[in-house]
This record gives C-alpha cells, sequence and structure tokens, in this order.
C-alpha cells in the first residue's frame, strides 16, 4: 500500500439532520460500504483477545484473567496463541467463516491516556494533533466520487461525533423506537416559514435545504421499521442488538449509505472488571451479538461491508487493587464483513514481557490504527492513494502483513 452546519431552528427544540454525499449506484452493482464503531472509555483488548499462550498475562491479573480455552468458562480458542472472551461466543461463527480478523497491539502512537485526547486523535486521524478541523470520515466523504445527497454518511446518535465533523454535511439518526417521530421542522407553518428563512444561495441556507432533505429520506426509511417495532414491542435503545437490527434495515432500504458510525459507552472499567463473567462481560455479550445481528441483517449487502471496532486506547497488563484496570496503550482492533481475509490475528505480537512492554506496563503499539483503516480505505472503498495523503496526513508507511487482510 502507497500511500455543518448543525442547524439549531430558532423558536424550537427542533434539529435538521446532517447530510453526506450520494453515490451514484447502479441497479447492477451494490454500493461498498463502512461502518466504524467505537468503544468508548477504553475497553480492555486483552480481555477480548486473550493471549493464553503467555503466563505472564496470568501472573499478571490474579483474579480477571479469562481462563485458557478448555477450562471452565474458558476462552474461546482463536488459533495456537490467542483466545476470545467467552461473552463474544456469538461471533464465533464469523470467525470460522473467516470473515472476523483482529488486530492486536494496536492503536495510536499518540502516548496520551487522556480520554479526550486519545478519542480526539482517534476521531481526526492526527495523532497528538488536536487543532485538525475535521473528522478522517468526513475527509473520506469528501473525497468519494458521485454527487451529494443526504444519506451517504449515517451517524447513529444523539449528536454528530468529531470523526464526522467536517465541511460535508452527515445524517444523524437519533437513538431509541421516537426517533422518528415529528418535529417542529415537520409542522407544515414552521417549515414554510424556514423555507422561505433560508431560500438563498448561501452556505447556511444549502445546508438548511440538505437538512430538511435528508430527515424526509430518514423518516420515510424508518416508516416499516417503525410498524414492525409497534407490532412487536419496541426493543431497548441502549443495546446494540437493537441498533444493529436498525442500521441493517436502513442499510438494506437506503442504497446511497456508504459510511456508517456508531459509539458505545461504559469499557472504562477501573474496578471489578470481572473475568469470564460480571461488568466487562455484561458490555462485551450485546456487543458481539449485535455485530452477529447486523452480520445477518445485511444479508447479501454483508458481502459489501466492511465493519470495524476501535476503543481509544488499551488497559494496563496488571489488575490494579480494585480488581479493574487502568488507562493504558496498545489494544485490539476487530475488522470483519464479506470480503475479509478473516480467521487470522494480524499484526506484530509484541508480547507481554516486561522488557516489551510500553513504559513497563502496557501492551506496545506496533500497528499504527490508521494502517488498517487506510488499507479498507482504499482496497475496500478504492480510493486512490491521493485521497489517503488528505484523509490521514502525515502517516508513517506501514509494516507488517496487514495487506493480506482483505481480498481485492
Amino acid at each position: 500500500m502507497n500511500r455543518r452546519d448543525l442547524l439549531g431552528l430558532a423558536g424550537g427544540a427542533a434539529l435538521v439532520p446532517w447530510l453526506g454525499p450520494v453515490w451514484a449506484a447502479r441497479a447492477d452493482e451494490m454500493p461498498r460500504r463502512l461502518v466504524v464503531v467505537m468503544l468508548r472509555g477504553a475497553v480492555d483488548g486483552l480481555n477480548v483477545v486473550v493471549p493464553h499462550g503467555e503466563e505472564a498475562y496470568y501472573e499478571s491479573r490474579p483474579t480477571i484473567a479469562i481462563q485458557k480455552p478448555g477450562a471452565e468458562n474458558g476462552a474461546l480458542p482463536l488459533d495456537g496463541r490467542f483466545a476470545l472472551h467467552p461473552a463474544l461466543a456469538g461471533l464465533m461463527p464469523l470467525w470460522n467463516d473467516k470473515k472476523l480478523a483482529f488486530i492486536h497491539a494496536a492503536g495510536s502512537p499518540d502516548p496520551s491516556r487522556s480520554h479526550f485526547d486519545a478519542q480526539l486523535y482517534i476521531e481526526n486521524g492526527t495523532p497528538g494533533r488536536g487543532v485538525t478541523p475535521d473528522g478522517w470520515m468526513n475527509r473520506v466523504l469528501a473525497a468519494l466520487p458521485g454527487p451529494r445527497g443526504p444519506t451517504d454518511a449515517l451517524s447513529i446518535g444523539p449528536t454528530l461525533p468529531y470523526i464526522l465533523h467536517g465541511p460535508v454535511a452527515v445524517a444523524n439518526l437519533p437513538l431509541g423506537p421516537n426517533a422518528a417521530q415529528p418535529m417542529a421542522i415537520d409542522r407544515p407553518e414552521v417549515a414554510s416559514a424556514f423555507d422561505k428563512l433560508y431560500a438563498g444561495t448561501d452556505r447556511q441556507s444549502q445546508a438548511y435545504r440538505q437538512g430538511r432533505e435528508a430527515r424526509t429520506q430518514l423518516v420515510a426509511d424508518m416508516g416499516s421499521e417503525e410498524q414492525k417495532m409497534a407490532d412487536n414491542g419496541a426493543p431497548p435503545a441502549d443495546t446494540l442488538p437493537a441498533l444493529a437490527n436498525r442500521l441493517a434495515r436502513l442499510m438494506t432500504q437506503d442504497r446511497h449509505i456508504r459510511l456508517a458510525f456508531a459509539s458505545l459507552g461504559g469499557w472504562d472499567t477501573h474496578v471489578n472488571q470481572g473475568n469470564h463473567a460480571g461488568q466487562l462481560a455484561n458490555r462485551l455479550k450485546p456487543l458481539g451479538d449485535g455485530l452477529a445481528a447486523l452480520a445477518q441483517g445485511l444479508g447479501p449487502d454483508w458481502n459489501d461491508t466492511v465493519v470495524v471496532v476501535i476503543s481509544e486506547f488499551g488497559r494496563t497488563m496488571h489488575e490494579n487493587g480494585n480488581a479493574g484496570t487502568d488507562h493504558g496503550h496498545g489494544n485490539v482492533m476487530w475488522v470483519m464483513g464479506g470480503r475479509v481475509n478473516g480467521g487470522k490475528i494480524y499484526g506484530d505480537w509484541p508480547g507481554l514481557a516486561t522488557a516489551r512492554l510500553y513504559q513497563g506496563r502496557d501492551l506496545a503499539v506496533t500497528t499504527d490504527y490508521r494502517h488498517p483503516l487506510a488499507m479498507i480505505l482504499e482496497r475496500h472503498m478504492r480510493l486512490p492513494d491521493a485521497a489517503m495523503a488528505k484523509i490521514f496526513p502525515g502517516m508513517p508507511a506501514p509494516r507488517g502483513n496487514l495487506g493480506q487482510i482483505l481480498a481485492a
């Protein structure tokens, strides 16, 4: 590999969703999609993909380690060195079908242990530089070919994340069963007043009209889903399985969606992290089940979708005095999809010997998180090298076996 205006409408609490570019899909061609899921709070990658072949792991975690494969409540074997947390059993079919891969010892080269800074650097694509004015996924939008329209990029959540912040507007979908409920802007008299106010050719007027179009299309896309929810009972809005089912339906109904982003919190396990059961396990299970539901719900579209799961940094090698873990460095990235060469652990594993730990306490970062993302953008989203220089400016040359992670 070579390399918004968020329009707050006065006179009420209504918000017009963001807007993104439209990909002009031919009837005989499936759109290639990228879905990014961010685990905010720093998930413990060493307990997600367990290095069961290293005794140092068990010596450092007397109460929170996941037992070896074959033991009671043990990890699920992936290969001779690594195994999966048992709460993620729902993902094993994808692993066995070679549609799921992991990149261990991955992360940001910046050493920050601040959640705020580290998340910003993951989202802006420029580690150590906080003044970058936009997010890397917004720069991807700008690089995608074709005309622009309302739902090419979709952010799921109450506010637009920095990863999608930038000059190209993005559609924003609130969470919960009432996401498509009428807003003030849907009232004809309110809409008419704002239509006149923003009838010009200036940037704000264009953003307003784009936002109105995005909301109209999203509400139409969700119409059949809302009926199903009324028939079967509304699923809990705070679980990934419910979110994944919604996203899968939207993506299969709307061929314009090229990029999607969602984030989940609750991964900052300083206290009582647990092992095969407990706080971390209780979050991993719906995460794994939700990702499996997304794969199933997309049907044939799964073959043209890549899902990346990432967190701002990992956690300490040693458990702390509160049976938890503190802010660390290296972590594990997840990559799944129809074109993924899965069933493998990628990256350069540095080991857990004290001399190999970052600052003597953390898993080292041997894979810059931008490298697998750039590979996906080039090979899957078909963006040229020139686009990579703008999406990830200053990115060093990649190394290792990442070139094998995706089929051409």
